[in-house]
């Protein structure tokens, strides 16, 4: 029987390509059906052309592959799917994105991804977890039995959402973990074995780095080491000015120097050094979970650590223009090639097919994985995928200081998910009030006001709130 993949968001065609073009190198997957859908029909019929390119030059034309516009033939691309792959964006960068910067600058509340937690993944949930929402409704009807790739970000709240809404068989899938042991390696400046090993568990964007070994030896002494003797003098010197300085004595090759890969990344290596563990995520995300590193009365601190404001921003630009500079090679090409991506997806479809069992880390509801974090969370923890579908595994409690500052951020996301659910404006305050950057830095009161402004201002992005 023929596997159905059907791809939800499918104008977003760079992904697509690297999700279904990895499906395309599978012998388990190539001969599939990829359903492509989206509600924008230039990008959709661009992510046809491109795939159609990749499917006769890679994969012999063995795929078969419809596309399928607008709501109207939604549940006619999800009937029959085994797999579904969600990778949409409610608003995109305009008006939505940009709404979710500018207003809260308005408060005095700067960011820099806006995607995960604080004022910007809040209501990019609220808009996002309706319309996922209603994917799940059709699912029930037309596959429900096929399981759903969440790639959506706020990854925990969307999740969450369908997990404890929906009758659907969810993980989120982020790839924040599989580099993570070995780019820390790297910022350090310290070398990669084939005998490394390492553990970890969390939330998504979140989650830590419970051990790291080469051959049984436990590598954190060095790596703090290290971090420690670095920290204070390139934050007296300044990430910026550090990273400027690196671009240019090293021209070629500055982007791999270790001093540019640690100026890149001081808020995890403060974090590690105050709390005892590397966090998955990036430093420019995680410098907006917590209420130390963006503040308007200290902005020294800014340039200290290297803290992109609005970088999120510059990225939907940059990809943008990146699209346009690269729209004529993907579509016009008829040779186009494709290597196997780091991405889960294809592996754990591979996995469920074959009954060949795969490894990865997934978001799932938190049925007592890790204990010492609340039962409304959706953790990151290890899975098995096979015929069985997604197994999540046992990770036991996590280090009290680590889950202390999970919960910091679980707080927010479960308030936010109750007012996608229950439809009360109260909780969307709540979430709010509750999200570390935001209390630090503005009052109730002007919490609340700036969420009615992004209420209004999404207008009919959201639903109605009572």
């Amino acid at each position: 029987m023929t596997t159905k993949i059907t791809f939800m968001g499918a104008g977003s065609t760079i992904f697509a390509k690297n999700i279904l073009g990895d499906c395309m190198l599978s012998e388990a997957l190539r001969e599939s059906h990829f359903a492509l859908y989206d509600i924008d029909r230039d990008r959709l019929q661009e992510s046809m052309q491109m795939l159609d390119n990749l499917n006769g030059h890679i994969n012999e034309g063995r795929a078969r592959i419809t596309a399928h516009l607008g709501e109207p033939s939604r549940r006619e691309a999800l009937e029959g799917a085994d797999f579904v792959v969600n990778a949409i964006q409610v608003g995109g960068y305009e008006p939505a994105t940009v709404t979710d910067f500018e207003i809260p600058k308005r408060f005095g509340l700067r960011q820099t991804i806006a995607d995960t937690l604080g004022i910007g993944g809040i209501f990019r949930a609220l808009r996002t977890i309706p319309v996922v929402l209603e994917f799940s409704k059709d699912m029930e009807g037309v596959c429900p039995d096929a399981l759903f790739l969440n790639y959506v970000n706020p990854m925990c709240m969307v999740s969450a959402a369908l997990q404890r809404a929906a009758s659907i068989e969810t993980v989120g899938l982020c790839h924040s973990v599989p580099g993570c042991a070995e780019g820390l390696l790297r910022a350090v400046g310290m070398e990669r074995t084939e005998h490394l090993q390492w553990r970890i568990a969390g939330i998504n964007h979140q989650a830590w780095l419970l051990e790291i070994t080469d051959a049984g030896t436990d590598l954190y002494p060095e790596i703090k080491s290290r971090a420690a003797e670095r920290l204070p003098a390139f934050r007296r010197k300044g990430a910026f000015a550090i990273k400027e300085e690196l671009r240019k004595h090293h021209p070629d090759d500055y982007s791999r120097h270790p001093d540019y890969l640690f100026a890149g990344d001081m808020v995890r290596m403060e974090l590690m050094l105050r709390f005892g563990y590397y966090v998955t995520e990036s430093s420019e995300h995680n410098a907006e979970y917590y209420p130390w590193f963006i503040k308007n009365n200290h902005p020294k601190l800014i340039d200290e650590y290297g803290i992109p404001l609005d970088e999120y921003l510059r990225r939907c630009v940059d990809q943008i223009e990146g699209w346009g500079r690269c729209r004529d090679e993907m579509l016009e090409n008829p040779c186009l090639e494709h290597t196997r991506s780091i991405e889960y997806g294809s592996r754990i479809m591979e996995a469920v097919i074959t009954d060949q069992p795969y490894r990865f880390h997934g978001n799932v509801m938190n049925t007592g994985l890790i204990p010492n974090l609340p039962s409304l969370a959706n953790v990151e923890v290890p899975c098995l995928a096979d015929r069985n579908g997604i197994q999540p595994c046992f990770a036991g409690n996590i280090p009290e200081a680590c889950a202390a500052l999970n919960r910091t951020n679980i707080n927010s996301q479960i308030l936010t998910v109750e007012a996608a659910l229950t439809g009360k404006r109260e909780h969307i305050y709540q979430a709010a009030l509750l999200d570390p950057h935001t209390g630090a830095e503005l009052t109730i009161d002007e919490t609340v006001s700036l969420c009615d402004a992004l209420i209004e201002a999404h207008g009919p992005l959201l639903p109605a709130f009572r």
